[in-house]
């Protein structure tokens, strides 16, 4: 009898150690899981951040973009100080230093705003309205366009009443002429054409007809040169207000979310 608890002592006493070792052990193993967790919030932080950045790039390059008006050439379509929201999925899009396209869900169409890369000037992107497309005949005569020999009603359209004028650079048209002029085609701001757009171009014109370079201008466009369709103004301020911090104490809130028509 005195060996069997001799031998129960002995048990009840390393039970406690025991105990003591295991309590022990769970404690480092929870923390090296808290430090392994640490480690991997880190990771999926990193990941996330890298996946809003290719999103946000593929969204750039692919589907929208933004544009600032910085001239008057499109009033009162657009301000300046107007800050646009471009859909580049709609005509498509261009890869970057290349001519390839990426075909888009529509065609450029008649009456779009457009957003593009012009061939005259490096580093430049313009907005102008789309007034004729391949195979048009375009004239304009004391300001009024005529589309295919049919005058059109243009309702966006602003003029200044400014005398018309002549410009060297508007006789690139004597190559698209309809019909020869015998060496007497003198074309102005104002009475010009008819002219023919030919295959894979495009004629663009400013809303604001007395101070817009364009097509009449710089001549026809290359379809490839389209970046995007101007959707909508997500913001506007007057710009050219003399007041202090005028993207605050000039906002134009009556524009914003405004569709481009």
């Amino acid at each position: 009898m005195a060996a069997k608890r001799k031998r129960k002592a002995r048990r009840a006493s390393a039970a406690p150690a025991s105990r003591g070792r295991t309590a022990k052990g769970s404690a480092k193993g929870g923390r090296k899981a808290q430090k392994g967790g640490g480690g991997g919030g880190t990771g999926e932080w990193i990941k996330s951040v890298c996946y809003a950045f290719i999103l946000f790039i593929v969204m750039r390059l692919f589907l929208i973009q933004t544009f600032v008006i910085t001239s008057g050439s499109m009033e009162n379509t657009l301000l300046v100080g107007d800050f646009l929201v471009v859909n580049k999925a709609a005509i498509g899009s261009r890869l970057p230093f290349t001519d390839i396209r990426i075909p888009g869900y529509s065609e450029p169409r008649r009456g779009d705003v457009l957003v593009f890369d012009p061939h005259h000037e490096e580093d430049m992107t313009l907005v102008k309205r789309l007034v004729g497309v391949p195979g048009d005949t375009l004239q304009m005569r004391d300001r009024v366009l005529y589309l295919n020999g049919q005058p059109q009603e243009e309702p966006y359209v602003v003029t200044s009443g400014r005398p018309d004028e002549f410009s060297p650079s508007m006789l690139w048209q004597l190559n698209h002429l309809v019909e020869a002029s015998g060496g007497d085609y003198h074309p102005t701001r104002d009475n010009w054409g008819p002219l023919l757009v030919p295959d894979g171009y495009y004629f663009m014109l400013g809303d604001n007809r007395d101070s817009s370079l364009d097509s009449r201008y710089w001549g026809l466009l290359e379809g490839w040169r389209f970046e995007g369709r101007a959707a909508r103004v997500y913001f506007s301020y007057n710009r050219d207000s003399g007041r202090p911090f005028p993207w605050i104490r000039e906002i134009r809130g009556s524009r914003i979310g405004d569709r481009i028509q």
